[in-house]
Order: structure tokens, then sequence, then C-alpha cells
């Protein structure tokens, strides 16, 4: 077998890991009611073992509106700060901020559930 072929099995073997793996996580999602919306880390502990999920919430920006929107509400000073100009939210400065601030400018943000990271060790 040459070394390409090795690679193009070895990818699906991955492939086929990490598919078992994300129903693995997907199963201890169930088990420990973990909300599609959690957007910090939970801990639990089962059978011996520790279990760190940490949530992710995807945002998208729709640079347009949110300009738009800033503008209309004379918010454009602040953008820079709480948005890197791709723009993507700056998550500890929009957390810090005021709600007189972010609320005018939530409507030009889309958030989805992102998949959450497990981290798993035996307790000391």
């Amino acid at each position: 077998m040459n070394i390409y072929q090795q690679w193009q099995d070895a990818k699906a073997r991955e492939a086929e890991a990490t598919a078992e793996r994300r129903e693995i996580e997907d199963q201890l999602v169930a088990q420990f009611n973990v909300p599609l919306t959690l957007d910090k880390t939970a801990n639990f502990e089962a059978d011996g073992y520790k279990i760190k999920v940490e949530g992710r919430i995807n945002r998208r920006i729709n640079a347009d509106l949110l300009q738009e929107i800033a503008a209309e509400n004379d918010l454009g000073a602040h953008l820079s700060s709480l948005f890197r100009w791709k723009p993507e939210i700056n998550a500890a400065a929009w957390k810090a901020a005021d709600e007189a601030i972010t609320k005018p400018l939530l409507d030009a943000i889309t958030a989805t559930p992102g998949r959450p990271s497990f981290t798993i060790s035996t307790k000391d």
C-alpha cells in the first residue's frame, strides 16, 4: 500500500472516530441536561470521573446592519471596543458594557449554539 492510500485510510478512520466521539458527546449533553445555550463552563462528577463541559455560542455579525444601527443610535464610537473589525464580538468588553449600549446592537448579531467541548479525567 502506498503512502497516499495510507493517508486516505487514516483520514477515513479519523472521520469515523470523530463521528463516534460526537455521538458520545451528544449522549453526555443529554445525560447532564446541558442546555444548548450554555455559554460558560459547567462541571459534573459521575462514576469516579470529573466532566467539564465548555459551552459556546457562535455569533455572526451583519457588519452593514451593525454600522447602520450604531449610527442611528449614536453608538459608532463603541464599535471598535465591542467588536474586532472583521467584525467579531470582543466578548469580555461586550459582557462588561452597559446594556444601554449593547441592546440596540443585538439585531445585527446572529447567535447559534456551538458544539460543547469536553475534558474528562479521573478523580484524584
